[in-house]
C-alpha cells in the first residue's frame, strides 16, 4: 500500500494474503486511518496551487434507478468535491467538502496557507478576491487554453487529482462517499512521502498508527 502510486484493493490483498476480503478490506481501513495525519503546526508556504475536483461514476455509466436525469459534469447531486492545496515542491492537503463555492474553498485555503503564500488557481470564481488576504493571487483561464504563464500554473495539483482518480479507476473501481477522506488521506501521505524510499514511506504510517485504533463497527456503520 505505501509502494504502489495508485494503491492496492482489498481484493488485490485478499488474494495475495490469502485471508478474506473482510478482513483485508478492514486491514486496508486501518493502515488508510494510521497514514492520518494531525492537524498542521505550520501552514502551507510558497507558491499554492488550490483545485478541486468530484468523485462520482458518469450518470451515463449508472444504474437506471441510481441515474439523475439531466445531471451532468461538476454537481454535488451525485458526486462528492473534494478540496485540494497543493505546495509546490511540498506537501498536500486534501479532503472531502460539502460544497465548492467561495466560503467553503477560500475558508479552507484561509485556514491552512500562510498569508505570505502566492496562490494559483483556475478561472473558478469561487476563488476571487483572495489577493486581498494573501501575497499574490494568479488565475489561470483554461477555458481560453492558457495552463502556464511563466511560473503561474496548476499542474501540480492536476497531477495528483490524476493520479487520485486513476487509483480510484484503476484500483478500487469505487469508493463509498463514507470512507472517501481515507482514500484521500492514503494518496496524500503517499504524496508527502514521496521523495524517500519505499520502507522509510512504510515505517512512516507504522509510526502513525500509534495512539489510533479504528475498530470494525466504525468502518461498516452507516455514514448520517
Amino acid at each position: 500500500m505505501n509502494a504502489s502510486k495508485k494503491g492496492v484493493s482489498a481484493h488485490q490483498l485478499h488474494r495475495m494474503l490469502d485471508i478474506t476480503y473482510k478482513s483485508a478490506w478492514f486491514m486496508a481501513h486501518r493502515i488508510r486511518y494510521a497514514t492520518t495525519r494531525c492537524p498542521l503546526s505550520e501552514l502551507l508556504s510558497g507558491t499554492i496551487e488550490p483545485d478541486e475536483t468530484y468523485i462520482g461514476g458518469k450518470e451515463k455509466n449508472k444504474h437506471r434507478n441510481k441515474r439523475i436525469e439531466g445531471n451532468r459534469g461538476r454537481s454535488t447531486k451525485s458526486k462528492t468535491p473534494i478540496a485540494i492545496l497543493i505546495e509546490r515542491e511540498g506537501n498536500v492537503r486534501a479532503k472531502k467538502v460539502n460544497s465548492t463555492d467561495s466560503t467553503t474553498l477560500q475558508g479552507n485555503i484561509r485556514r491552512d496557507v500562510a498569508r505570505s503564500a502566492h496562490i494559483v488557481t483556475d478561472e473558478w470564481p469561487a476563488y476571487n478576491g483572495l489577493n486581498k488576504d494573501f501575497a499574490g493571487h494568479e488565475m489561470m483561464n483554461h477555458h481560453k487554453s492558457e495552463y502556464v504563464r511563466w511560473l503561474a500554473y496548476t499542474n501540480t495539483a492536476e497531477s495528483w487529482i490524476s493520479l487520485f482518480k486513476r487509483g480510484i479507476v484503476g484500483a478500487f473501481h469505487h469508493v463509498s462517499e463514507e470512507h472517501l477522506d481515507r482514500y484521500v488521506n492514503e494518496f496524500a501521505f503517499r504524496w508527502d512521502y514521496r521523495k524517500v524510499i519505499d520502507v522509510k514511506r512504510m515505517v512512516k504510517a507504522i509510526e502513525g498508527a500509534e495512539g489510533k485504533r479504528l475498530v470494525y463497527k466504525e468502518t461498516v456503520k452507516k455514514a448520517g
